[in-house]
């Protein structure tokens, strides 16, 4: 007994049911599984076999299933034993012999009833298969996969249909072929568009690590910071989502908004492409297009050379009382090497500059000093006074307002982007890594009820990342214990968002991240006592 035409309906509406299924599917290996089940289902056959063509024109096994041998091989299963089979020979010949190959050679469907009568083609590896089994392969009903461009993509087919109420072995019928015909030519334009999407994702996925290698590559004090970042965010955000307990027990995120939180998290700082490379690279606080500190420590030399050329004349003058003595010169000269490895500390970025230092800093610019040209000027101009009065880091006030604009230009470059559903809130999520959550962060002054949870993620991510990184010029890289105190201190000041700082710290993701991204010297991790961080709470019981 065969599919009978009154079931057409029916068969017809699963056969619908089956397209929209498929369409469904994100799965690639999933998707190839419920194509050969589908297809065997609606045919009542006992086997199947799914290849798909590769470039260099052979059917790769990607699924093989014999129900009454209890064979499920592929599909990330069990792997297949078999070499794919060639399209052509080795000479340039087409391969008519094996059956597969035949069907897409002449985009035609090969129905047989039995194998074993059959002389167009060569069926000894399935006598073989048979006679190893115990199984008896006869009805062949072989599908090319044809998708709507016209292209052969793989070839369904199938083994043994079955009579529904003997389950004896019946050849394919002419429906059956028709409905399978119809499933292979769906599913093969399902998986050509699934194909277009995972390769418009790849191309996209690229660009976007190549706008953050460029930017990373811009500077080679932060390189690395815009590929560490995203790596932070997903850390963060996965124990967010694990914590079955504290104020984020219930909070959730779907693979896909992982993925958009992590295309933000690249992104974060794509505005830098325009912040210039003399304020990126900064590395001391008297730095532009190059180290001004050698134009200091030149003029020291002059005040030394003129001190020499001064004791000399009053020696060589014989001026009494006002000969400047050995003892002078001396002292001079030392307050000098002193005076000048002072300024020399102070161009060194660091997080504090004492009152102290800023009243010397305004003693030793109130020298004079004779140029090369012959006038006397100050010791120190004003700029120079301005940056090495920096407090923190090594960015003036002007300086790091052009840092800060690149929150600015990234929004604004993002908010350019036609972004697909499932990526439209990049933009806020790499816009806010700057805000805190007091309303004092930039560029827009939200607090934390005006930003969204992975908003905050970034936000976390990016000073941990600079809190830990190698390769700052202004700072050594600073170990575990050290960040964590300092990311503590921003909790407490509402800086950065509490319940984030305590997943971060329950879930030990400073600790995964460390391992893999910092220095050992850096993982000092048996001085790290969570209950003197500042901000640190207990986890609740479960």
């Amino acid at each position: 007994m065969d599919i009978k035409t009154t079931d057409l309906p029916k068969l017809l509406a699963e056969l619908n049911a089956i397209g929209i299924a498929l369409s469904a599917e994100k799965d690639h290996n999933r998707l190839l599984e419920m194509i050969l089940v589908r297809a065997m289902e609606i045919t009542n056959a006992d086997g199947g076999t799914l290849y798909t063509r590769t470039e260099d024109n052979t059917l790769k096994f990607e699924i093989m299933h014999t129900e009454s041998l209890n064979i499920h091989r592929g599909a990330g299963g069990e792997p297949i034993p078999f070499s794919p089979v060639p399209l052509y020979e080795s000479d340039g010949v087409p391969n008519r012999h094996n059956v597969a190959a035949c069907a897409v050679l002449d985009r035609k469907t090969i129905n047989i009833p039995d194998a074993y009568t059959n002389t167009d083609f060569d069926f000894s590896g399935t006598r073989k298969f048979d006679k190893m089994t115990g199984y008896r392969s006869q009805s062949f009903l072989t599908v090319p996969m044809t998708n709507h461009e016209n292209t052969i993509i793989g070839v369904l087919q199938l083994i043994n249909a079955q009579a529904p109420d003997t389950k004896s072995v019946i050849p394919f019928s002419s429906l059956a072929q028709q409905l399978v015909e119809s499933l292979a030519s769906q599913a093969a334009v399902t998986i050509t568009n699934k194909s277009l999407i995972d390769a418009q994702k790849a191309l996209f996925d690229a660009l976007i690590k190549l706008v953050a290698d460029a930017i990373d590559e811009k500077s080679p004090y932060t390189g690395g910071h815009c590929r560490r970042v995203p790596i932070i965010t997903n850390l963060l955000a996965k124990a967010a989502c694990r914590v079955d307990y504290g104020p984020l027990k219930e909070f959730s995120m779907t693979e896909e908004e992982i993925y958009e939180l992590d295309v933000a998290a690249w992104l974060h700082d794509c505005g830098k492409i325009t912040t210039p490379e003399f304020v990126v690279d900064k590395g001391t606080k008297l730095e532009t297009i190059f180290d001004k500190i050698h134009l200091v420590d030149m003029r020291f030399e002059v005040l030394k050379r003129d001190a020499e050329i001064a004791a000399l004349k009053s020696r060589l003058a014989r001026l009494g009382d006002k000969e400047i003595s050995s003892d002078d010169l001396a002292s001079e000269m030392t307050q000098l090497d002193n005076d000048r490895e002072f300024i020399r500390g102070c161009n060194i970025g660091s997080e504090f500059i004492s009152d102290e230092a800023i009243k010397r800093i305004d003693q030793i610019a109130g020298r004079k000093w004779r140029t090369p040209a012959g006038t006397e000027e100050f010791f120190l101009n004003e700029d120079e006074m301005e940056n090495l009065k920096i407090g923190r880091g090594t960015l003036n006030e002007r300086e790091r307002q052009i840092i800060n604009n690149h929150v600015a230009v990234t929004i604004k470059i993002l908010q350019s982007l036609p972004y697909p559903k499932h990526l439209t809130r990049v933009t806020e999520y790499a816009g806010g890594h700057h805000e805190k959550m007091d309303g004092t962060g930039y560029p827009k002054h939200l607090k934390r009820d005006q930003m969204s949870i992975p908003a905050r993620m970034v936000a976390i991510a990016d000073v941990f990342e600079a809190l830990t990184a190698k390769d700052r010029p202004y700072k050594k890289a600073m170990p575990l214990s050290k960040a964590l105190t300092i990311l503590g201190r921003l909790k407490l000041e509402n800086h950065i968002d509490p319940d984030l700082f305590d997943v971060f710290v329950w879930e030990q993701v400073y600790l995964s991240y460390a391992r893999t991204h910092l220095n050992p010297e850096q993982i000092d991790i048996d001085n790290v006592d969570l209950k003197n961080i500042p901000g640190y709470v207990s986890p609740p019981a479960n």
